[in-house]
């Protein structure tokens, strides 16, 4: 039933997803088996994938997902990066490029939305990159988090606790839209969208009228 809601949700709204995730697969099954699940989400829908350019871990496993299924896989990674993320078969096109800078913009700009799975440093400086992007107006495309297992429960209490101690504005913090399971996340990217249009319009009004009144 949730993934028909989220089959249901997801069509028409977005073409191309951004994935940021590890390029390790982590220590529990339940990571992989969350990459997989929204990889398969993805080409049920119809929607083309954007990812790191990586083959091990759990960007190798969505992007092998997606492919496999027929949907269209643009990989993006840096050139310092080949001999670390491409291990083996790479899967759909890979686009190389110069450094980690360029790396995000060409992500951002191939894409519809950003989801998080589960990963390290460089998961979620990327994410925090998107939401911050946000902030400051430069995307209004939603942006999910899929916390797997609680593996983000401490990040996301850091968020509130920013809320809490004044440095975030509550707006802010409902860029990011969260879900345990990749069928509820999609779910709920869509069903908010209009409350994410609503809070991205009201943050980027909050950070730039506080701007000019400094």
């Amino acid at each position: 039933m949730e993934l028909e809601a989220a089959n249901e949700a997801a069509k028409g709204r977005f073409k191309r997803v951004c994935v940021f995730c590890g390029s390790r697969a982590g220590h529990k099954s339940t990571f992989s088996e969350a990459a997989l699940q929204l990889g398969q989400l993805l080409v049920e829908n119809k929607i083309d994938l954007v990812y790191g350019g990586g083959s091990v871990g759990l960007m190798g496993l969505i992007s092998q997902t997606v492919h496999n299924g027929g949907r269209h896989v643009l990989g993006v990674i840096p050139r310092a990066l080949l001999p670390h993320e491409i291990s083996g078969q790479t899967h759909g096109e890979v686009k190389t490029v110069a450094d980690m800078h360029q790396r995000k913009s060409e992500m951002a700009k191939h894409a519809d939305a950003f989801i998080a799975l589960p990963g390290g440093y460089g998961t979620m400086e990327e994410l925090l990159e998107m939401i911050t992007w946000s902030q400051l107006g430069i995307h209004e495309k939603p942006v999910g988090l899929l916390n797997v297992d609680g593996y983000y429960d401490s990040l996301l209490a850091l968020f509130d606790k920013g809320v809490e101690e004044g440095f975030i504005e509550d707006s802010a913090r409902q860029i990011l839209v969260s879900a345990s399971t990749a069928g509820e996340l999609l779910k709920k990217m869509e069903v908010d969208k209009n409350a994410f249009l609503f809070s991205f319009l009201l943050c980027v009004y909050i950070h730039f009228h506080g701007w000019a009144q400094n």
